[in-house]
């Protein structure tokens, strides 16, 4: 047998034994960090692989009227997820699905790349299913598997009432709106934001406050039950939001303005707040809830009578003869009229080669400063506007508040157009227009547009002799006052009494919109604006005031003629429904009765 010596030194067997210390003292102090050192930051990162954070939601805040009816609340419905890791052919799922639901795979394919965010994560198909539905889901669970069915919360709309315009709707997050929220942190695909309206502009106030639950996954996502080392975070409700407005009043004038085009705004002028803001024709408040069908959407975006518009807030109009009463505060602040001076109307009114005439075609004879606005005479107005800069008009037009945003608490508004000279010269060049456009502008017409919701305001200063509140729905937020102080007490009460006269007296242009209450005063100015598409405009604006009830308003109806024979009517019906106890007492009974 062989045998090799060894013959190897000390130092080179020292040397391997303190290697060898070495390379396991290495590991020993490796082994140490990982399981001792490091235990927590290493445990939660296996946690991360072996635990689902699923989070909770809870309804979204309610909308209630003044009175605590409610307008807008919550109701169930069934969704669809699929979990990606769980499907091995993702066609033939849709497929199967298709033929138990009756619906086209394409909705579960264009919601499917929409809602998509990870390959463990739950991706939303489809909802609004009916219980009859999930329950045919439930029923061939074991043919579709990483399939999985949740109730989520969605707006609901219990009253009579439409409302969409001012209510607004909420959206669900993807992949897209997402980059259009304001804190897309706090949101997930899925999630239900306020889009518009209310909705949009209290979202911190009646979206929810998110829960979290933690569920214990296994190797390939599946859940195996709650995760009990981690507590359960319950989330909140939204907040409910007090608005001010009537449901009663709102249903009221909805019915009334029912197959007609314009709009009408009711509030309180002492506070600004909004009591009624009816638009039509509208769209059903609803229409954004679940799955809107293309041929709906369409019809409704291509309609002619622009059901989608929001006439109060965004729809833009000459303001006709409801501007008079700016230009007779002029020239009573100025100094610039003998109130008893008489103008000569004729029907018309000569301004170098051209003819105005006056809406009066056979004339109103003498016209003093009072009948002048009882009786809306135009040639008295084109007369007194020479005396007026268009510098001076555009500036106390402004003052009103025309040409700048009410600042209301809906997410947009338009702002309207008082021209001046760098807005004529702008849209006429600098020899483009003479000083006769101010004929025009004295009446209303020509380039001035104004929105219903700016007539409001404008209004509401003219019942508070000059100090007003912008206009709100909220009843708890704070608004900004709104002031005109350069106007004097004096100016402010005479044209005030004017505008009782307006509807009381024989020969006023708003006679047709006194309902004859008893201790009931109504005060208004009529408008007919004139336009090249049709008809004109009918407006009548004013405000109305019994015991300690006051009310203003804003009626505005298109193409439908003269604002003394159109608007005027509307609006005596339904402020006898306002003062007229007996009339409101019969609408509840029947509104008992349908119930």
């Amino acid at each position: 047998m062989l045998k090799t010596i060894n013959d190897a030194d000390l130092r080179r067997y020292f040397s391997l034994i303190i290697l060898a210390f070495l390379v396991f003292g290495l590991l020993g102090v490796k082994f140490f960090q990982l399981q001792v050192a490091q235990h927590k930051k290493y445990k939660e990162k296996a946690n991360i692989n072996s635990i689902r954070i699923e989070r909770l939601s809870a309804p979204r805040g309610s909308i209630f009227d003044r009175n605590g009816k409610t307008i807008v609340d919550n109701a169930p419905t069934y969704v669809l997820n699929v979990i990606p890791n769980q499907i091995d052919n993702l066609n033939s799922t849709f497929t199967i699905i298709s033929n138990l639901l009756n619906i086209d795979t394409s909705v579960f394919n264009t919601n499917y790349r929409k809602n998509y965010r990870g390959y463990f994560s739950p991706v939303r198909i489809v909802k609004d299913l009916s219980l009859e539905q999930i329950l045919l889901v439930e029923e061939h669970r074991l043919d579709i598997p990483g399939i999985e069915y949740d109730q989520i919360q969605e707006r609901n709309y219990p009253g009579d009432i439409n409302g969409a315009h001012f209510l607004g709707y909420v959206k669900e997050v993807d992949s897209r709106s997402i980059q259009n929220v304001d804190n897309p942190e706090q949101y997930r695909h899925g999630d239900l934001v306020g889009w518009q309206g209310l909705e949009r502009v209290y979202e911190d106030k009646l979206k929810d406050k998110k829960g979290i639950e933690y569920k214990a996954v296994d190797a390939y996502g599946r859940t195996m039950g709650a995760f009990i080392q981690r507590d359960k975070i319950h989330p909140e409700p939204g907040e409910e939001l007090r608005i001010a407005i009537d449901v009663d009043l709102q249903q009221y004038i909805e019915n009334l303005l029912s197959g007609r085009r314009g709009c009408v705004i009711v509030g309180d002028p002492n506070t600004g707040e909004i009591i009624s803001y009816v638009n039509s024709p509208t769209y059903p408040p609803d229409l954004f809830t679940g799955t809107t069908q293309p041929d709906t959407w369409n019809k409704i975006l291509n309609d002619p009578d622009k059901p989608l518009l929001d006439r109060n807030a965004k729809g833009l109009y000459p303001p006709a003869s409801t501007f008079k009463m700016i230009i007779l505060a002029y020239l009573l602040e100025n100094k610039l009229i003998n109130p008893n001076r008489q103008i000569y109307c004729s029907g018309e009114y000569r301004y170098g080669n051209r003819t105005f005439g006056c809406w009066e075609e056979t004339g109103h004879g003498g016209v003093n400063f009072d009948r002048s606005l009882i009786e809306s005479c135009d040639v008295y107005f084109y007369q007194v506007i020479q005396d007026i800069p268009l510098k001076e008009w555009s500036k106390i037009c402004s003052q009103f508040g025309f040409g700048s945003k009410t600042g209301i608490d809906l997410p947009s508004e338009s702002r309207g157009v008082v021209p001046d000279k760098e807005y004529l010269d702008k849209l006429y060049g600098k020899r483009g227009w003479t000083s006769g456009v101010k004929l025009n502008l004295s009446i209303g017409q020509g380039e001035t547009l104004v929105t219903p919701l700016q007539l409001f305001t404008y209004i509401n200063l003219f019942y508070t002799h000059g100090k007003t509140y912008q206009p709100h729905f909220s009843l708890k937020t704070e608004t900004n006052e709104v002031a005109l102080p350069n106007i004097s007490e004096s100016t402010w009460r005479r044209l005030n009494r004017l505008l009782y006269r307006v509807v009381s007296d024989r020969k006023g242009t708003g006679k047709l919109a006194d309902p004859k209450i008893d201790g009931l005063k109504v005060a208004g100015k009529t408008g007919t604006a004139e336009n090249p598409h049709g008809e004109p405009h009918a407006w009548f604006i004013g405000f109305a005031e019994k015991d300690d009830q006051v009310r203003s308003f804003v009626v505005l109806l298109e193409n439908a003629g003269h604002g003394g024979e159109e608007a005027a009517p509307i609006t005596r019906q339904f402020l006898r429904f306002i003062y007229d106890s007996k009339l409101k007492e019969q609408a509840d009974e029947v509104a008992d009765l349908e119930s």
